[in-house]
């Protein structure tokens, strides 16, 4: 997997983090995951709490924390989570939150932002009828292929569009924990993928999507993956398969232009 740089929390003109959030434990690090968990069971009773939960809300004390790349890290530091969000963080003392609140003990942890991964695929077997797969078995591959590894938020650069946007719908509505999902759906094809390579790759079997092979059939195809919901275009610009070939310039240029019209990336 491709890392991509720790997703920083968005400040308001005062400096106060407003970034979506949950908690991760993992090899002493605490991740602050921007944009993704609602921290469920916050009523709940957890480890190193020393405080009864007020609902929704929850306070993390003593951390290391990172706010950015940039900035000096705040030792013994507050982050005061409220509705899911980072409403404060801060040196001890310097932190306003009301009473009885959840609090997590962090002393000897470090908090820090979560990781972007632009470059996954939700293309696998085990994805497939991603609606009807029950919540603990997702639950559970969604962590070992990304939480587990700090990523809250990733970039699907090639699956089936429907399929993984139960996947993310799943996650949004809080039936199970996740990373915020941007997908391009199924790739600008100029080629067929030889059936060897989808047996022995585990890749899920789907209807395949037409080729593009001219500019009128990728402005096709470009239209109908954008007006679907598809965040962006993934173009699989060579072939890596015999007979190799590489798809025409106008073909690049059209899904190129057509996507960012509509202000969408594009990646080869």
């Amino acid at each position: 997997m491709k890392r991509g740089a720790p997703h920083g929390a968005k400040f308001s003109k005062n400096r106060t983090p407003r970034a979506r959030a949950s908690v991760s434990l993992r090899n002493n690090v605490i991740l602050v995951l921007g944009f993704v968990f609602l921290l469920p069971g916050l009523s709940r009773p957890m480890a190193g709490q020393t405080s009864p939960a007020q609902h929704g809300q929850l306070v993390l004390t003593g951390g290391t924390i990172y706010v950015s790349p940039a900035a000096d890290p705040i030792t013994k530091g507050v982050v005061f989570i409220r509705d899911g969000e980072i409403a404060a963080v801060g040196r001890r003392g310097s932190v306003r939150v009301p009473k009885r609140v959840a609090t997590l003990d962090c002393s000897g942890l470090t908090i820090a932002a979560g990781f972007w991964n632009s470059h996954v695929h939700f293309s696998k077997q085990k994805w497939a009828n991603a609606a009807n797969i029950a919540a603990p078995e997702l639950a559970s591959q969604v962590q070992a292929m990304l939480t587990r590894y700090g990523f809250t938020s990733v970039f699907d650069l090639g699956s089936p569009w429907e399929n993984t946007r139960r996947i993310r719908e799943r996650i949004e509505s809080g039936e199970i924990p996740g990373p915020r999902i941007r997908s391009t759906g199924e790739m600008l094809l100029g080629f067929s993928v030889p059936e060897e390579i989808l047996r022995t790759s585990g890749i899920m079997r789907v209807t395949p999507e037409p080729l593009v092979r001219d500019a009128i059939e990728t402005l096709t195809a470009s239209k109908k993956r954008l007006d679907a919901g598809t965040d962006g275009l993934k173009i699989f610009a060579a072939s890596p398969f015999t007979p190799f070939s590489i798809l025409p310039g106008e073909v690049i240029r059209t899904a190129v232009n057509e996507a960012h019209r509509r202000n969408k990336p594009v990646f080869a």
